[in-house]
C-alpha cells in the first residue's frame, strides 16, 4: 500500500505522555533561545568553551533549525528524540532518523516503556537487580496533518508485536514524504493509541510530571512505583 494515502486525523491540540530516563537532563541550549539565529550565534560561542556540548545537544545535523520549535515550553525535550538517535532503532525506524514517540496516557507510555525495559534487562547476563527512575512529560502538539493509522486491523504486519520489518517500511516512506507524523495503535496497552511524531514543528509545549521507577529482580520488572519526589 502507499501509506501516504492514509486519512488525516482531525485536526486539535492534544494532550499526550511520554517517559523518559531522568539520567539525561534537558538541554539548556535549546530553553535559552527563542529562534534559529540566536540558537546558531550562541551554539557557536558554547562549542568554544564547552567541550560537553556536543554530548548534550546531540547530532544537529540530523535535524534543519527550522524544525526546532524554539521558544516552546520544554523545547529540549521535543528535539531530542531527533539529535539523540538509538542507533538499534525503533518500531517505525531503523536508526537512520529519529521519532518522538507519545502516548494517550501516562499508563499507555509505561506500558510501552516497561516492554522495551524488560527486553534490556532480560539481555544483560547476571544482572540480579537493577532500578530505572523515569521522568513523565506532558505535551501538547497539533495534530493538523498527521496520518491515522488506526484504522488497520490489529493484525496488520505494522502492529506485529516482535518483526518491526513492515513498521519501519512505513517510517521510512512516510519519513522521506516529509509527512509530521501519524496515529496508531499501542501494542503494549490494549484500546489505546500513540503518536509517531517524525519532526518536533506540531509541538506546543513538554512539561515534566511525575517520576517513576521500575525494579528488575534477576528475572522480570517485580514493580513500577510512582514517586513523590527525587
Amino acid at each position: 500500500m502507499s501509506w501516504g494515502d492514509l486519512p488525516q486525523v482531525e485536526p486539535a491540540l492534544v494532550r499526550s505522555y511520554r517517559l523518559v530516563n531522568s539520567k539525561y537532563p534537558p538541554i539548556a541550549l535549546f530553553d535559552d533561545v527563542a529562534d534559529p539565529d540566536e540558537f546558531e550565534a550562541l551554539h557557536e560561542l558554547q562549542a568554544r568553551t564547552n567541550p560537553r556540548l556536543m554530548n548534550e545537544v546531540g547530532r544537529l545535523e540530523f535535524i534543519a533549525s527550522s524544525e526546532i520549535p524554539f521558544g516552546i515550553q520544554g523545547c529540549s525535550y521535543a528535539v531530542a528524540p531527533f539529535t539523540h538517535i538509538n542507533p538499534a532503532g525503533s518500531r517505525f525506524s531503523d536508526g537512520s532518523f529519529g521519532i518522538l514517540y507519545l502516548a494517550d496516557t501516562i499508563t499507555t507510555a509505561l506500558a510501552e516503556v516497561q516492554h522495551h525495559q524488560q527486553l534490556y534487562w532480560s539481555g544483560v547476563e547476571g544482572l540480579a537487580f537493577d532500578r530505572i527512575l523515569l521522568r513523565g512529560l506532558s505535551c501538547k502538539f497539533d495534530q493538523t496533518g498527521l496520518l491515522d493509522m488506526t484504522g488497520l486491523p490489529l493484525d496488520h504486519p505494522v502492529y506485529d508485536p516482535h518483526d518491526y520489518t513492515a513498521a519501519r517500511v512505513a517510517g521510512a516512506q512516510l519519513k522521506q514524504a516529509s509527512t509530521p507524523g501519524f496515529k496508531y495503535h499501542s501494542v503494549r496497552h490494549p484500546d489505546s493509541h500513540c503518536w509517531a511524531l517524525l519532526t518536533p514543528r506540531p509541538v506546543r509545549s513538554i512539561v515534566q510530571s511525575t517520576h517513576f521507577e521500575m525494579i528488575w529482580d534477576g528475572r522480570n520488572i517485580s514493580s513500577v512505583n510512582k514517586i513523590a519526589s527525587v
